[in-house]
Parts: structure tokens; sequence; C-alpha cells
């Protein structure tokens, strides 16, 4: 029994760190595709309107913290979303490139640790 929430435990960190990475290539990718002079202005007002808006919020609902976030992710989202599919990937296969990992490699690689133990009785000399 221990050892199935020791699993689900690993799975929720490696949850985490794959939405932090997640998170990290999509605003490497938004930078990328804010600097390519292909992508129409008015589509870059997206994410720039969204930085401008964490810089000077006007309070659009009474939470924040959260309706900071949320405007963040849909101006991101949205920007994505609009800029052509063709120039998105470009711009995602090169940052790939150039952190050293193909997707079937980053797929593929995972955190083991190889090791052995033995149990021990209070009582006896090590």
């Amino acid at each position: 029994m221990a050892e199935k929430k020791d699993r689900r435990l690993d799975r929720v960190g490696a949850d985490n760190e794959s939405f932090l990475v997640g998170l990290y290539n999509n605003l490497r990718l938004i930078f990328h595709l804010v600097k390519d002079p292909r992508i129409s202005f008015l589509t870059k007002i997206l994410p720039i309107g969204a930085l401008i808006y964490l810089i000077m919020p006007t309070d659009v609902l009474p939470i924040n913290p959260i309706d900071d976030g949320l405007i963040l992710w849909l101006g991101g989202y949205l920007f994505i979303e609009l800029c052509p599919e063709d120039i998105v990937e470009e711009h995602r296969a090169a940052l790939q490139r150039s952190s050293g990992k193909d997707s079937s490699e980053q797929e593929r690689s995972t955190d083991v640790v190889d090791g052995s133990y033995r149990e021990v009785d209070e009582g006896e000399d090590q």
C-alpha cells in the first residue's frame, strides 16, 4: 500500500516538473514569436497587452492573483493559437534543437536511480 502511495507522489512531482518545463518552453516560444517579423503586429498586441495588464492591473475581477494569472495565460494561449501554425512549428523545432534534445529523446528521458539496501537489526554491530 505504501509503495502505491510513493509512486503516486512521484508522478505528482513529475507532473509539476513537466508543467513548469512546458510553461518555460511556451514563454520562450512567445518571446521568439514576438520577435518574428512575419507575425502580424495586431497579433503581437495580445501578449504585450497581457504584460501591460500585469504591470498596471485594472481590477476586472475582485480576486486579483487569479484574474492576473488568467489574463496572462489567455493572452499567451490566444497569441500562440492565432500565429500561423507553420511559423509556430518552425520556432518550436528551433527551440528544441537549441536545448540539445529532440522530442523523442525528451519523452524517453527518465530519472532512475539504481541502488540496493539491506536491513539492519538494532542490536547488530555494523
